[in-house]
């Protein structure tokens, strides 16, 4: 039996944003944080729901700001400091609920670059976290058009909240056509990214590259090799740049984009437990 529960919780600047945790019957032996990518929202790992939950492990995941249920402009940002500090209130708040229990933390692509930026400005609050996995991150060439890409740098001082379609194909995202019905009637997901959005989520991923050296936490990179939405050179880059030797990047060959709902989502998801089950002391 899945005790489930959805709430809000104080994020940046006091915004109230929704949040689900999953856990199990008897103890918690761990505590896995999910940050969904852009577009999405906490509903969309259910495969890591129903694999993790009944092992004993808890699983929490937010809405972020502008996404999902939690308020804001669809696919908006004024400033990336928001989505830092969104997830460091989001950790504090689990600790609270979860003291003492292991602490897994897991950013699906764009999802993966607010996990990275995260550590890398809290050095210090990685002494919470047993490891850091990352699913397909946004980091280098993405599916979205060079012309997208360069109206929203020239329109992100004047009208920073325009939006425009990210344009990527969502036929990219599995090669499970179930899971692509389900995407296409999924009410909750959007396409929407803000000029702003763009400029600070571009200047951020130069940051974390740049940052990569100081990385001192274990690190797991799981990406598809046939990823169209995030190249997959951009996760191999970064992890070149991890100089701590507890690191692993397994790439899936012919996989795309959504991991969690590819044909081998299963393989995927024993990966990922063999990395956790290692990862507790």
């Amino acid at each position: 039996m899945i005790d489930h529960h959805e709430s809000v919780f104080a994020g940046f600047q006091d915004i109230k944003l929704y949040y689900q945790r999953w856990l199990p019957e008897g103890k918690v032996k761990a505590v896995l944080v999910i940050v969904h990518g852009l577009g999405g929202h906490s509903n969309k790992y259910s495969h890591l729901v129903e694999y993790f939950v009944p092992k004993q492990y808890a699983i929490y995941s937010l809405d972020l700001r502008g996404h999902g249920r939690s308020p804001g402009v669809r696919g908006h940002i004024n400033s990336w400091t928001e989505l830092r500090e969104d997830l460091k209130a989001f950790l504090e708040l689990i600790a609270t609920q979860q003291p003492q229990i292991p602490l897994f933390l897991l950013g699906h692509s764009f999802g993966g670059v607010i996990v990275l930026d995260y550590v890398l400005h809290y050095p210090q609050a990685t002494v919470a976290l047993k490891s850091v996995i990352t699913l397909a991150p946004a980091l280098g060439k993405v599916g979205v058009s060079k012309f997208r890409l360069l109206l929203g740098k020239l329109l992100s001082q004047v009208w920073p909240s325009f939006t425009l379609n990210t344009g990527l194909d969502v036929a990219a995202g599995s090669r499970d056509e179930k899971a692509l019905a389900i995407y296409a009637q999924d009410t909750l997901r959007h396409t929407r990214a803000s000029a702003r959005l763009s400029t600070e989520y571009l200047a951020t991923v130069n940051w974390i590259y740049h940052h990569a050296p100081e990385w001192k936490i274990p690190l797991l990179i799981l990406h598809g090799g046939a990823d169209r939405v995030v190249l997959p050179e951009g996760s191999e880059t970064f992890y070149q740049l991890v100089p701590y030797p507890d690191k692993l990047r397994i790439e899936y060959p012919g996989a795309y984009h959504e991991l969690q709902d590819d044909l081998n989502y299963l393989e995927v998801l024993t990966d990922l437990e063999n990395w956790l089950e290692g990862h507790f002391i």
